[in-house]
């Protein structure tokens, strides 16, 4: 496993480049990091090429502040696999971060072979939500993000989890505590002006999984259904006793449904 930094797009990115083959990509959601795929760096990177970038504003990558829209942060990762050499990987990513894959779906059609979304959804934000998130924004950038923290970690992680699996609620928790204001707010501000990705998903003609954890409140089970229900030939699966990381909360779990996506991404090739 080789922790690095590349020069892109006038910004530094960390990222985790581990093992060698078939090139797998994944994309960390708000308010991560890279080390949030730990367990499938961990479990993947001995039979393929495991790349988990940190996203522009987060954990080793630069902090651009103001606003940061999905096209940006899909463009940086566009760029990344430009320098790594990598040209059609297969991608996955986790609420935001899936929103963000769905982006570069949207851009760089060619340059994917494979797709997985892990607890996200494609509708644009409400008005409501918008004023939400802008909202928050502010309240990150004035307050940092231990008060919010300690509000969502139960909706992050299931409760049960929180109490059965100190060490996962850790690393969690720590992954919050640490992210910079700046770059969580800017990337607030940009998901509040996200496009619909909606239409997007039925012209989407690769193998496609999409994961969620039964007790997701952000991302429930019926917003998955309803992806699955677009992407032509998807695979749904839902991870039982975990909530918004099921990567994290139940890894045994996401890493065999992942195994048998990727053997099938292989058979298409």
């Amino acid at each position: 496993m080789t922790a690095a930094t590349a020069q892109v797009n006038g910004i530094t990115v960390g990222y985790e480049d581990a093992g060698a083959g078939d090139p797998l990509v994944l994309v960390h959601g708000h308010p991560f990091d890279r080390s949030m795929w730990a367990p499938q760096v961990g479990a993947f990177a001995g039979e393929r090429r495991v790349v988990a970038p940190d996203l522009r504003g987060y954990g080793a990558t630069t902090v651009v502040p103001g606003t940061t829209p999905l096209e940006t942060f899909a463009r940086d990762i566009a760029a990344l696999l430009d320098h790594l050499g990598l040209d059609r990987v297969v991608i996955g990513g986790l609420s935001m971060g899936g929103q963000i894959v769905m982006e570069f779906c949207r851009l760089f059609p060619d340059r994917v072979r494979g797709l997985l979304l892990a607890d996200t959804f494609p509708e644009a934000e409400t008005e409501d939500g918008k004023r939400v998130r802008r909202d928050m924004a502010e309240r990150l950038v004035r307050e940092g993000l231990k008060g919010y923290t300690d509000e969502v970690l139960p909706k992050m992680v299931a409760p049960h989890n929180i109490a059965a699996l100190p060490a996962v609620a850790d690393h969690v928790r720590g992954m919050m505590y640490g992210a910079p204001p700046e770059g969580a707010a800017a990337a607030l501000r940009g998901r509040a002006e996200r496009p619909d990705y909606v239409d997007l998903l039925g012209r989407i003609a690769v193998p496609a999984l999409v994961v969620v954890g039964r007790d997701d409140e952000y991302t429930p089970v019926t917003d998955a259904e309803a992806m699955h229900r677009r992407i032509a030939g998807s695979e749904l699966v839902v991870i039982e006793g975990a909530a918004h990381l099921p990567n994290l909360e139940r890894p045994d779990e996401f890493n065999a449904a992942l195994d048998r996506f990727l053997t099938r991404v292989m058979t298409k090739a």
